[in-house]
């Protein structure tokens, strides 16, 4: 007798969408994306980005553009247009307030006034605008503060470990803050916390360090849950670099777990760790008090867990809805299109196993540029997104076709996207990797 196959239609997640919004800072420079791909000058985006079907669009209101002045009047007339479009277009807003900042001149990541002081403009923000219901008040808050703490690369250019979770906590005790101000206006709304969905593989003599960092990775939900009490793997990790308990017991009494946990996943987020130093470029050359080691994208070392797997570990830790919040590979469109319609794949069948994805978004809507450098430099190097706008203009990029029907609930088998990405070919790793050495550009 033949097999019953189900009669139930597949569930998808949402399409949304969202423009890179950076705005940070090295030395006295500020670089902001959106600036430099013309959005503020430019009008008609909004509306294109409502033809592509999206439901969501991931958008900045953010606090350094808005209240560059201390205690200056804040001029929202630019957000009020902004948002007027997207009700017209159907589009809900999820509003960001700090996008890899450090906040206005007066204040910065170390400083216990980033809290306070995005909470107050947060508040006036929500008081402007209460029927605005998801916020992002500061994303990638550890990605953030390893970048301006850890590593030194944006200000305030800090590399010590109490530097790191000085800034990490600031900016969590400003979600939380900020959260609590919005929900004074506003009590229905909503927190979509993003981070990095990262993972970090090792050799066998690394693997301690793999482990803490592997730890470490969950600090941003951990921190926002209550769960970094005395017993938490972490905890003594901040009591050691100099963090008053009180600081962390501020968040077991004021738990503000997220709404969403928003996870951006691209194809440096997992990584690598090797002593033989000698094997790997210089760039990747780091390590610990310990051990010298290279730390590389592993998918460069054939040891990439991949997506599928890390959603899995995400769901299984917290039960709390996910979106993919950031959807976006830096290379020629071909490759661009086989990348979202993996990620969008992978999603789609971690539905059908029972875990709760309600969103994947598509980011970099009008490019990006010089994250080639982590905006450590003014190269001027661009990268397009769903829409190329290097000339001033928006060109579609072939991403709009795949995102329109995918939006439609239509899906999409071209032979290009039923290619391997060169992410899945041998010819990614290191030569001295390699089963066979083909050439990859």
């Amino acid at each position: 007798m033949d097999k019953k196959t189900s009669s139930a239609p597949m569930v998808l997640p949402q399409l949304w969408g969202g423009p890179e919004c950076t705005i940070n800072r090295v030395s006295d420079f500020y670089k902001d994306q959106l600036q430099l791909t013309g959005h503020y000058e430019r009008t008609g985006d909004i509306e294109c980005f409502g033809k592509l079907g999206i439901k969501a669009l991931r958008y900045p209101f953010l606090w350094e553009r808005h209240q560059p002045e201390e205690d200056g009047t804040i001029d929202f007339t630019w957000a009020a247009q902004q948002l007027k479009a997207m009700q017209e277009n159907s589009i809900m807003p999820v509003a960001g307030l700090v996008h890899h900042g450090s906040g206005p001149r007066y204040t910065n990541l170390m400083q216990a006034s980033f809290a306070t002081g995005l909470a107050e403009y947060g508040y006036q923000f929500a008081k402007r605008f209460p029927w605005v219901e998801y916020y992002t008040p500061v994303n990638e808050p550890l990605t953030t503060a390893r970048f301006s703490g850890l590593y030194g690369f944006w200000y305030p250019h800090k590399q010590d470990t109490h530097s790191f979770a000085t800034m990490l906590l600031n900016q969590l005790k400003a979600t939380v803050l900020t959260m609590q101000a919005i929900r004074s206006v506003n009590p229905q709304a909503k927190l979509v916390q993003t981070e990095d969905l990262a993972k970090i593989h090792s050799t066998p003599l690394l693997q301690y360090q793999a482990a803490f960092e592997n730890e470490r990775r969950w600090l941003t939900y951990d921190v926002l849950c209550g769960k970094v009490n005395n017993k938490h793997a972490m905890y003594r990790y901040f009591i050691s670099n100099g963090i008053p308990e009180r600081d962390l017991r501020f968040f077991i009494e004021n738990p503000c777990p997220p709404d969403m946990l928003g996870l951006n996943y691209y194809i440096t987020s997992e990584r690598y760790l090797d002593e033989n130093i000698f094997d790997y470029p210089v760039y990747t050359h780091g390590g610990n008090d310990t051990h010298r080691y290279a730390d590389t994208e592993a998918v460069r070392t054939g040891h990439r867990a991949g997506l599928s797997i890390l959603l899995k570990e995400v769901w299984d830790r917290y039960h709390i809805p996910l979106v993919m919040t950031e959807v976006h590979i830096g290379c020629t469109w071909d490759e661009q299109l086989r990348w979202f319609k993996q990620v969008w794949d992978s999603c789609a069948a971690a539905i059908g196993e029972g875990i709760d994805i309600r969103a994947v978004t598509a980011w970099a809507l009008l490019g990006s540029y010089d994250w080639h450098n982590l905006l450590t430099r003014d190269d001027g190097c661009y990268e397009a997104g769903v829409y190329d706008s290097h000339s001033g203009t928006l060109y579609p990029t072939p991403l709009v076709r795949l995102i329109a029907s995918l939006a439609q609930g239509r899906e999409c088998y071209h032979d290009i996207i039923k290619q391997e990405g060169w992410w899945q070919k041998q010819g990614c790793l290191f030569p001295h990797l390699r089963k066979s050495i083909p050439e990859w550009a």
